[in-house]
């Protein structure tokens, strides 16, 4: 099976401080299925997260939304181009408010890092050097 596309839900409490944080760290989002109740933030050509308020994300599910800085809920790899990339997103991450859930994972053929959002969910850009990862 394949899929065309990818949407992440994610609770959030605030959007304004949401959109002001991802746009920060150099994201946009699609105003045709954004507003003050949902934001469709754009993380690839065909990969998006719906950001969306707790009162409204709370009508698509039929149980308590969790505190993402309490309990993990889902993690978000994010593959980036190189492991300058990787420290730049993760870097101004940082200056715009996240915190950072684990250190620097570096096996050699793979290069990690980590932030929590605003919200709690946690981000992970990553660097596969695809050479490398094919050589063992």
């Amino acid at each position: 099976m394949q899929h065309r596309q990818m949407f992440v839900n994610l609770p959030i409490r605030d959007m304004a401080r949401s959109r002001a944080f991802f746009e920060a760290l150099g994201y946009s989002f699609n105003p045709q299925f954004s507003n003050d109740q949902g934001a469709c933030l754009v993380l690839g050509e065909h990969v998006f997260a719906m950001l969306l308020v707790h009162d409204f994300f709370q009508t698509f599910i039929d149980r308590p939304i969790g505190d993402a800085t309490q309990t993990a809920q889902v993690l978000v790899a994010l593959p980036c181009g190189s492991r300058d990339e990787v420290d730049q997103l993760v870097d101004a991450a940082l200056v715009w408010g996240a915190t950072t859930p684990r250190g620097v994972q570096d096996l050699g053929f793979m290069y990690s890092r980590a932030f929590a959002d605003l919200d709690g969910h946690i981000w992970e850009p990553f660097y596969m050097d695809e050479a490398a990862a094919q050589g063992g």
